[in-house]
């Protein structure tokens, strides 16, 4: 930006200002709700979905920020756009704590996390889902396909993959399926078949890290872990072929994966 006039960068700096003082309301905001958490945890998890909705909205505004130097300077500004994806990763950690991290688990393993957040109800679940996935895209976007975070990213969505496959309670989503007056229907439906499109994309995007950049096991392995995550949907749903499908192509990375490293130890 060295040939950027002094008035631009001026106007600039202006009209950042009351955004920047906006971002500075809603981090004391977190900083006062964490501090209430940590004197009483009774009602922690809807504080936290609250937390990872306030952070999407700071990314927002972090993205303001860029647009305003991209009208201004003509150029993006790649400290607020790195900021806007470290505050998305903090509204992906606050559900992580709410429902956890766990990718390939049984929907037993994640009753307890329902039980604590069963006022959340499954709309409300699958817009807050819409809305990380839509940031997330948004931010991609305006980084660029050159960008460094490239792989980066595979994480990111994987993260938020995993909560947005997490914060669905599965079991009663199937049985709400075979009733097609049920007020959840419509909305559980396309909630699944959003998850299934998530997994399904993150399992690729692992699979190609390893194949393109890394070699690593464990990027092979997340690859193998998201999509069984997607054959206990098709179990769940009974579809016993693509199951059994997925369950093949599991076993033929994983056959790979090992020829690899023994490939490697020679």
């Amino acid at each position: 930006m060295a040939n950027i006039p002094t008035e631009r960068r001026a106007e600039f700096a202006e009209r950042s200002k009351s955004i920047k003082a906006s971002i500075d309301k809603c981090l004391a905001r977190e900083k006062a709700v964490l501090a209430d958490i940590r004197s009483n945890s009774e009602g922690a998890e809807y504080k936290k979905l609250e937390l990872a909705d306030e952070m999407l909205y700071i990314a927002t505004l972090y993205m303001s920020i860029n647009s305003v130097s991209l009208k201004i300077l003509e150029t993006k500004n790649n400290e607020a756009l790195n900021d806007s994806r470290k505050t998305i990763y903090k509204s992906i950690i606050y559900l992580e704590e709410v429902v956890s991290n766990m990718v390939d688990c049984a929907y037993s393993d994640l009753t307890p996390y329902f039980e604590k957040i069963t006022n959340f109800k499954v709309e409300q679940r699958f817009y807050l889902v819409r809305k990380i996935g839509l940031l997330i895209q948004v931010l991609s976007d305006a980084l660029g396909d050159n960008s460094k975070w490239k792989w980066s990213f595979v994480e990111l969505r994987a993260r938020f993959t995993t909560v947005a496959k997490n914060l669905l309670d599965m079991k009663e989503a199937g049985k709400v399926l075979d009733e097609p007056g049920h007020p959840d229907h419509d909305t559980s439906h396309y909630y699944i078949q959003l998850v299934r499109r998530l997994l399904d994309k993150s399992s690729m995007d692992y699979r190609d890290k390893y194949e393109l950049s890394t070699r690593s096991e464990p990027d092979m392995q997340m690859a193998i872990n998201f999509l069984l995550a997607g054959r206990r949907i098709a179990l769940v749903l009974g579809e016993s072929d693509s199951a059994e499908e997925m369950k093949k192509k599991a076993g033929v990375w994983k056959a790979k994966m090992e020829a690899d490293k023994k490939q490697g130890n020679k």
